[in-house]
């Protein structure tokens, strides 16, 4: 199965997946292409590093549909089958999402559905709370809302801020994507209504 990988900065989950790549961990998953929405997003690098083709679609002065179209039309050229949204800053709507239905995987850093959207980890800090985590979730029209696939729960100590639960959070978080990409790709993960199976391994 060819993904296109979504990205929007740094790309830290999406060395997660071509170094799971590269360890042969991820097949028959491939990475196809790399797609930023942001021209300056470090992440392109790792994608170039790694020899994998990497684009631009800026969404700066589109509107949602058309910037959406672009989308859809450099996957495509890849011949991109499923996508992951790897820190991919977007909210993609119905017109994009049902063209991969449930072959849309996001990360996002609390256990869902807990403090969707923007700024995670602060607001699990500031509401006191004694776990964290990261969810990977199927993509719906909605925020974070789409069917939970796998969580790992993350204690939060004391004098954790933000930075330090970041890091915790993306340990777990660069482990469980690229398992959840090869069985995704294996054809392992079903889903009937919110329920998310993962069938076992021959």
């Amino acid at each position: 199965m060819r993904f296109g990988v979504l990205v929007s900065g740094a790309g830290t989950n999406l060395q997660a997946l071509l170094d799971a790549q590269a360890r042969g961990e991820l097949a028959p998953a491939t990475i196809a292409a790399v797609i930023s929405n942001k021209p300056d997003a470090p992440a392109l690098e790792r994608a170039a590093r790694a020899g994998v083709p990497a684009e631009v679609v800026d969404h700066r002065g589109l509107a949602r549909e058309v910037f959406e179209d672009r989308l859809l039309a450099a996957l495509a050229a890849h011949g991109v089958e499923a996508v992951v949204l790897a820190g991919f800053m977007r909210v993609l709507t119905a017109h994009f999402v049902e063209r991969f239905p449930y072959r849309i995987v996001n990360t996002h850093p609390s256990l869902l559905p807990a403090f969707p959207g923007v700024d995670a980890i602060a607001r699990t800090l500031a509401h006191g709370v004694k776990l964290a985590g990261v969810t990977v979730h199927f993509v719906d029209a909605s925020l974070d809302g789409g069917p939970i696939i796998a969580q790992v729960a993350v204690p939060i100590e004391d004098g954790d801020d933000v930075g330090a639960l970041r890091a915790k959070i993306q340990r777990e978080e660069h482990q469980l994507l690229p398992r959840v990409v090869q069985r995704l790709a294996a054809g392992r993960l079903s889903c009937q209504g919110r329920h998310v199976t993962c069938a076992r391994a021959e």
